[in-house]
């Protein structure tokens, strides 16, 4: 297995497998299908719902002496309603608790702005617009994060869905600096300048929806044409004898950046672990490259699914 070695000596695995929007019954086989064709870089959030699955999952894994916890690379995020140095500590022993582990590989913030605590991970007013916290403070925030890699429960601690300038302040008073960035990043929006930034800051960068995520714009009502069907992306599939998802993930692991694709299928499970045995020439990562759209081939904007959020200080992309 590939991996990159992040910036406190550790190697992530470069393929994970994703779990977003997969929770019960699916996930319990399909997770356990990964870890037979050989995943073990694992991402999950709080905010998925589905910890209590994976710990079960990895607890029968570790207690029969399948897997062992240092041979695995586990990966969950602060809630957005716990965004708040106070809030850390208490979040991530839940997910603990939930994962049954002792420590995760890498603990994230899953999104740079802050809503306000209460019962509810996502609250929203009587007219369907989330009830944010405005104050949210990052240089804070992020000591919360640190106090977690001195407690041992985590060892290594990153962001997710942060821009150049939000990563600018907290690297300008961390002690312990991010790890990783995960991001939105595919052909059709490869970030390049946020690839750039993390690259000199020594920031390892890791693609969510790497695929482009057919299903997901298809269930919010979007329909928006596959990557996986793009002209160029079918013929290097067919010069490569590969498949148009195996093509694009090589592509991203070719450019230093870890992937974490999540399919419930087991046929597409194995194949999208199978990248290693083949390599994109230049005239195929130009091709691939080409096909950037920049901030117009971007998917998942979260004032899509969370209205009003935009309006939050540290909303983190152009409107």
């Amino acid at each position: 297995m590939q991996s990159f070695r992040l910036n406190n000596g550790i190697n992530l695995p470069a393929i994970g497998y994703g779990t977003w929007q997969a929770a019960d019954e699916i996930l319990e086989v399909a997770l356990n299908e990964a870890l037979e064709t050989g995943y073990r870089h694992i991402d999950t959030a709080a905010a998925y719902f589905n910890e209590q699955v994976i710990g079960k999952v990895l607890h029968e894994w570790i207690s029969s002496g399948k897997v062992t916890r240092e041979e695995l690379f586990i990966t969950t995020k602060l809630p957005f309603h716990a965004n708040r140095e106070r809030s850390v500590e208490k979040y991530l022993l839940q997910s603990l608790e939930k994962l049954k582990l002792d420590y995760v590989d890498l603990y994230l913030i899953h999104a740079p702005f802050g809503l306000i605590e209460g019962d509810e991970f996502f609250p929203k007013d009587k007219n369907g617009k989330v009830i944010m916290d405005p104050d949210t403070d990052h240089e804070t925030l992020w000591k919360g994060m640190e106090a977690q890699v001195d407690a041992g429960r985590t060892k290594a601690i990153g962001l997710s869905n942060f821009n150049i300038k939000q990563m600018e302040a907290i690297l300008s008073s961390a002690r312990i600096p991010p790890a990783a960035l995960q991001s939105e990043l595919h052909l059709h929006f490869q970030q390049k300048e946020i690839v750039e930034f993390c690259k000199s800051k020594n920031i390892q960068v890791i693609s969510y929806s790497s695929l482009g995520t057919p299903g997901t714009m298809k269930s919010f009502g979007k329909n928006i044409p596959s990557i996986l069907e793009d002209e160029e992306v079918q013929k290097i599939s067919h010069k490569h004898n590969k498949t148009p998802a195996q093509i694009i993930l090589r592509f991203l692991v070719q450019k230093h950046i870890a992937v974490i694709p999540k399919s419930t299928n087991p046929k597409r499970i194995r194949e999208n672990f199978e990248i290693t045995d083949f390599k994109l020439d230049k005239n195929d990562l130009e091709k691939l490259t080409s096909l950037d759209k920049g901030l117009k081939g971007q998917l998942l904007l979260f004032h899509d699914h969370f209205p009003g959020i935009e309006k939050h200080p540290q909303y983190p992309y152009p409107l």
